[in-house]
């Protein structure tokens, strides 16, 4: 898993197809045997160089991931925000041993003292706890858990 940026991009790193593409990505894919193509084809674009422009928003940091998202609550798992204060000095192997587990969904660097937020994914609920202490002998730091009481669902849209 590559670490979310810490910079803003510059104005000029999404022309307004990477922001159209960025918009409709959110709204689902085609349910089609080949939805990049047809994705590609209500841009105005060839499959591959739809597919090469995710691919360069990913490597310049402007999208961390692509791919589906599952509710591994409605699956009978569950989901926890984490938070851990690391020294700045420590951030990128902290970081490292965190995202080296597979519960970690992704992972933030904030600018306050709790600086590293992560959210963990789990096949049960108890597994929450169990990977959080793991971290904890791992890191050395303190996970503080924030479970979820509430689901908001937020759209993303950048200006095309």
């Amino acid at each position: 898993m590559k670490p979310l940026r810490r910079t803003p991009l510059a104005a000029d790193a999404l022309d307004g197809t990477d922001r159209v593409l960025i918009n409709r990505m959110q709204d689902g894919l085609p349910l089609v045997p080949h939805p990049f193509a047809a994705l590609a084809t209500d841009l105005g674009l060839e499959e591959d160089a739809l597919i090469a422009r995710i691919q360069a928003m990913r490597e310049i940091g402007a999208i961390t991931r692509f791919g589906p998202f599952f509710d591994a609550e409605a699956m009978g798992g569950a989901f926890c925000l984490c938070a851990m204060e690391v020294p700045s000095n420590r951030f990128d192997a902290v970081m490292t041993l965190v995202n080296a587990h597979p519960q970690v969904a992704h992972n933030y660097e904030r600018t306050h003292r709790l600086n590293m937020w992560f959210v963990l994914a789990c096949e049960r609920a108890a597994q929450i706890k169990q990977t959080a202490e793991q971290i904890e002998r791992e890191t050395g730091f303190p996970v503080l858990l924030f479970p979820k009481e509430h689901e908001f669902f937020i759209g993303f849209k950048v200006t095309a």
